[in-house]
């Protein structure tokens, strides 16, 4: 499932409207919400309205929350579970995870967001990333509540983090598989597809002595931001860059 959260005082953007075609794409079940009706420039009816038509629903069905106020929050997390279908997979499966997000922390290196969906995956395992083949021992596993929560293990369903001690965020790619070393996984799960770039561009020191400066700055943009790529060029008159 996934929340359509529209703002009571803009309305529908088209970001949003992109996000939503998405999910539903994706086959996804939408919950629509209005948010900051706390606001006085919201037009609570009027818009309530537009999301009820967009989405296919009763403008009664439209939830109504202040996440300033907290005003509808708790209505909001008890239909979440109540319309969400439960997570599905097999227990005693290999473990199969899905990778959906990576950071880097300057102490602990990078921080493996995945969702679990066949198996389990305990602290001190061996996995492996199916798409690299690379091979990393668990130092840590648990869940966010919000904040990090150490765990013995993550099972079907659940959705949690790994950290591996690795250093550089494209061994945790996007939409790869994280099963174990022993006993893995043989097919890897679907659905994702690699970033593509949208957004180019050419950057060039005004010191050609600041080129070395300006890579290494790339580089460490680049341990978190996965999707970020760049290869050096030369131009005739910008020099190197």
């Amino acid at each position: 499932a996934a929340v359509l959260l529209v703002d009571a005082a803009q309305g529908i953007e088209a970001q949003t409207l992109a996000n939503l075609y998405l999910a539903m794409g994706a086959d996804l079940h939408i919950i629509p919400v209005l948010n900051k009706i706390d606001l006085p420039s919201a037009n609570v009816e009027k818009y309530a309205a537009e999301l009820a038509r967009l989405v296919g629903c009763e403008v009664s069905d439209v939830l109504l929350t202040s996440a300033k106020t907290g005003v509808g929050v708790e209505a909001l997390l008890n239909e979440i579970v109540k319309q969400t279908p439960p997570p599905v997979g097999d227990a005693d499966a290999p473990a199969r995870a899905l990778i959906f997000d990576s950071v880097y922390d300057t102490y602990r290196g990078v921080v493996t967001y995945v969702r679990v969906v066949d198996g389990k995956l305990s602290h001190r395992d061996r996995i492996k990333m199916m798409s690299s083949g690379a091979v990393h021992e668990m130092l840590e596993v648990g869940v966010i509540s919000p904040e990090p929560v150490k765990a013995g293990e993550i099972g079907v369903g659940e959705v949690g983090y790994l950290i591996t001690g690795v250093k550089d965020v494209r061994q945790s790619r996007v939409g790869d598989t994280v099963t174990s070393q022993h006993h893995g996984a043989k097919e890897a799960l679907g659905g994702y597809k690699h970033p593509n770039p949208m957004v180019y561009s050419g950057l060039y020191p005004i010191d050609g002595d600041d080129y070395p400066t300006l890579r290494d700055a790339l580089e460490r943009l680049q341990l978190n931001d996965a999707a970020l790529a760049y290869e050096p060029e030369t131009s005739g008159a910008l020099g190197f860059g």
